[in-house]
């Protein structure tokens, strides 16, 4: 698997784009190789229950991307999981991805309600399984729309974090103390080979989902996530290798001079993203993190959840109402 990886060529491509990116998407399809895959899986990123530029998965994106990938006769499947705070099912209606997938020809799928796999890894470890949803391992293919955003406690999210959301279980929370080697396994399992990153709004701060948007207005494809990964952290001049990044290369032998970039020059389009603010809360979740004990028992449940929120906004001096 480490083998057939590194032996593919890592392009990516940095295109400018606005509204309009109809273009944008013709061209990575037509260039993925995806033509004649019978079944395909495409993972949206849907972290958040109703539709922000930036946070979540363009509909209107996810609508081209399907029916361009429904002209080659493929089954398209697009899948989420269930959130800790929210179900799968009202993020996609909420966000409009789901008609947006059903009006180009394809199939929406809540991975929390699909049948699970155990696959187990035999190296020295602490992750020694994961569950994971019959539908994507039985997949021909994989296709993957993250963002570009900062992260609250990994620094950076992408291509490979998208790919976190693919655990069915709401409770992936616990598996937080083992991310690298989490992302590491989900990444070379499901090899995506096609990932189409939305920059036009990125995020900054104390993203994913509470971070400042910024308008970056590009688009970057590619045929490896990791290599999307790592052009779009030097973007946002990011240091990748600080990152969980940098675990997944040293385990794949991945190297950054590996990536052939197309289109815009990393130096032209690059620009400083804020950093996330590393206060107090943060700080008590990413020692939380770090034991699997204190992680299973601080989100056990919502009520705890819920505290922690009202805590960490008096703390701030935000309004506890829920908009």
């Amino acid at each position: 698997m480490q083998k057939m990886l590194n032996s593919q060529s890592k392009t990516v491509k940095i295109f400018r784009a606005k509204d309009d990116v109809s273009k944008i998407v013709e061209e990575a399809v037509a260039n993925s190789g995806l033509r004649g895959k019978k079944k395909i899986f495409v993972k949206p990123n849907l972290s958040h229950p109703e539709y922000l530029p930036g946070v979540v998965t363009s509909p209107e994106v996810m609508g081209q991307l399907v029916g361009l990938l429904r002209d080659g006769n493929s089954e398209v499947i697009v899948g989420e999981s269930n959130g800790f705070n929210y179900p799968c099912w009202t993020a996609f209606d909420k966000t409009g991805v789901q008609a947006a997938v059903k009006a180009a020809g394809g199939t929406v799928i809540n991975l929390s309600e699909d049948k699970v796999v155990e696959v187990k890894f035999e190296d020295n470890t602490p992750l020694k399984r994961l569950f994971l949803p019959k539908t994507i391992l039985d997949a021909d293919a994989v296709v993957d729309l993250p963002l570009m955003k900062t992260h609250e406690f990994m620094a950076y999210s992408g291509a490979i974090k998208n790919l976190f959301g693919c655990v069915p279980s709401n409770k992936r929370i616990y598996l937080h103390p083992y991310l690298p080697e989490v992302f590491y396994r989900l990444y070379t399992l499901f090899k995506p080979q096609l990932t189409i990153m939305d920059a036009r709004t990125g995020i900054e701060g104390n993203g994913p989902t509470k971070g400042k948007p910024v308008k970056m207005d590009l688009m970057l494809t590619g045929n490896d996530a990791l290599a999307v990964d790592v052009v779009a952290a030097q973007v946002m001049k990011l240091d990748w290798k600080e990152t969980y990044l940098g675990y997944i290369a040293s385990k794949t032998g991945f190297h950054e001079e590996d990536i052939h970039v197309e289109g815009l020059p990393v130096a032209s389009v690059a620009r400083r993203f804020e950093p996330p603010r590393i206060d107090l809360p943060v700080k008590a979740q990413m020692m939380i993190y770090q034991h699997e004990y204190l992680t299973k028992f601080f989100f056990c449940s919502l009520d705890i959840v819920h505290l922690f929120q009202k805590v960490t906004k008096a703390y701030r001096g935000e309004s506890t109402q829920v908009g």
